[in-house]
């Protein structure tokens, strides 16, 4: 029995080991950890459990049955994280480049499949040089099994890519249909083509971090929903986006302890709005100073900038923040700001977050730019987003609430179950200048009686009692009250009932 247990610790220190010991050291020469240390730093102490340790490629063309590393490139499992668990995968770069043949990808559909199966999130960690050449169309078709995967889990259960390295060709779409994409900075590369490739066919000559870095996925394309500094952080991070989110679509959101009061007032709020209704504040403070002890995840901040989407919590649950941001083109929805929510506002419904709008929008952002490139259907997403979402909706107008972007930022049309103003709210069609200058077109030469129309138009729109007087705002709050009265709300909507009529899906406006 003695001799078993020490070829099973052999075997077992094998697979542990990964390319070996001078493959490790180039992963750590290039600031990465190794597979095996990720999941050690995401997962709480001693909760992974491995599946799969020994399991080995099948291929025998161009020499490979003479190539054989027990694990095959991916490190597979279940854990905890603050002891709740979670399936993992996590490609290992030492082992063929990380690699996908076959086996690679029956590994990961078969935690693919338990996490569905249990109602757990699964986090997939990348690594990889994308699929593995030698097996051909073995490793198209394992690509294509786990695909099929994701789709089956979206909305059920939380799918989380964290990308730690290249990934690259087949590999990129799988972390393109799950929640959220997170990159490391200078390390972490996504793309569908590398720069050789992409230098062959259209003459470019680019570079990896231009063609699909961190930054550029974060900041310019939107793939990416944030960014971290290394692999420590990126880890750490994920563990905080964990505790915000339910296990799966048939469970409540976590609620945690907190040492915060539900009826704090926040004085500040009552002066944050200028007297100048063109001056820019910064609506994260907003946030901030409601959340349960100022604490904010938030999702894309540096993509479409113009609106803040984040999780954090109200009286220890989760809720979803959609907010417009002054500071950044006057909070204006356009085509980036309007995918961003969109998106944000879906997976919180599918995952039944209740959703907490912060209001303060001019309109859509005009030029030829935004419509030629489809302002109309990217601003509908956002539209139909908040029309289907059934979960709680609380919003509160703080300043401006312009035209259609009145309406679709979860106003009392789209069926947002209470609707709050401050007293600073102005909601018209649009601006007192530009309204006027329409309406009283003939009086555009007399100064003195624009300046009197504008006066006029102010006094009877710049202001939230035409909207409560018919109903559309529930009550005008004084902004100190705001943490209270959200609160509040959310405890008289806890038990919401409310579905959608029956269909296989919608077809929201792609």
């Amino acid at each position: 029995m003695n001799q078993v247990i020490k070829e099973l610790e052999a075997r077992r220190a094998a697979a542990r080991a990964g390319g070996g010991a001078a493959r490790m050291e180039r992963q750590h020469a290039k600031g990465k950890l190794t597979a095996r240390e990720r999941l050690e730093l995401l997962l709480d102490e001693n909760s992974f459990e491995e599946y799969d340790m020994f399991v080995e490629h099948r291929c025998a063309d161009f020499g490979m049955e003479a190539n054989k590393v027990p694990g095959d490139g991916v490190v597979t499992g279940t854990g905890t994280i603050n002891g709740r668990m979670v399936y993992v995968f996590a490609k290992d770069f030492t082992v063929m480049g990380g690699s996908l043949s076959l086996a690679h990808a029956q590994k990961i559909c078969k935690v693919q499949d338990m996490a569905l199966k249990n109602g757990a999130p699964i986090i997939g960690l990348f690594d990889s040089g994308g699929a593995r050449i030698q097996e051909g169309v073995d490793a198209l078709g394992g690509y294509a099994e786990v695909f099929q995967r994701n789709v089956l889990a979206s909305g059920v259960i939380p799918q989380i890519s964290v990308i730690m390295g290249p990934c690259a060709g087949g590999d990129v779409y799988s972390p393109a249909m799950t929640d959220f994409i997170f990159m490391v900075r200078d390390t972490s590369y996504l793309y569908v083509t590398g720069p050789d490739v992409v230098k062959t066919v259209t003459n470019e000559v680019v570079t990896h971090e231009q063609l699909g870095g961190a930054a550029m996925h974060s900041k310019v394309s939107g793939v990416a929903e944030g960014t971290f500094e290394n692999d420590f952080e990126a880890l750490v991070q994920i563990r905080r986006l964990i505790d915000f989110l339910p296990t799966n679509n048939r469970e409540k959101p976590p609620v945690r302890p907190h040492f915060d009061h539900a009826d704090r007032d926040e004085n500040a709020l009552d002066s944050l709005i200028p007297e100048n209704p063109n001056m820019p504040y910064d609506m994260k403070e907003v946030l901030h100073r409601v959340a349960d002890e100022g604490d904010l995840f938030e999702i894309m901040p540096d993509f479409g900038a113009n609106i803040i989407t984040a999780f954090g919590r109200m009286d220890g649950k989760t809720v979803g923040f959609v907010a417009n941001q002054p500071m950044i083109l006057a909070g204006v929805l356009d085509i980036d700001a309007s995918k961003k929510a969109a998106r944000f506002v879906r997976f919180c419904d599918a995952f039944d977050i209740p959703l907490v709008t912060f209001v303060d929008v001019p309109g859509f952002l005009p030029g030829t730019k935004q419509e030629s490139g489809g302002l109309i259907k990217h601003g509908a997403k956002l539209l139909f987003a908040y029309a289907e979402a059934t979960v709680p909706k609380v919003t509160i107008i703080t300043r401006k609430a312009y035209g259609g972007a009145y309406d679709v930022m979860a106003s009392k049309h789209l069926r947002g179950d209470i609707n709050y103003a401050w007293p600073t709210a102005e909601i018209a069609v649009m601006g007192a200048k530009g309204a006027v200058e329409i309406i009283f077109r003939a009086e555009a030469g007399d100064p003195e009686k624009i300046t009197q129309r504008t006066q006029e138009y102010e006094d009877n729109f710049a202001n939230p009692f035409v909207a409560a007087r018919r109903g559309y705002i529930d009550d005008v709050i004084i902004p100190h009250a705001t943490r209270k009265r959200v609160i509040g709300a959310l405890r008289t909507l806890k038990n919401k009932q409310l579905s959608n009529p029956w269909k296989k899906h919608d077809n929201i406006p792609l």
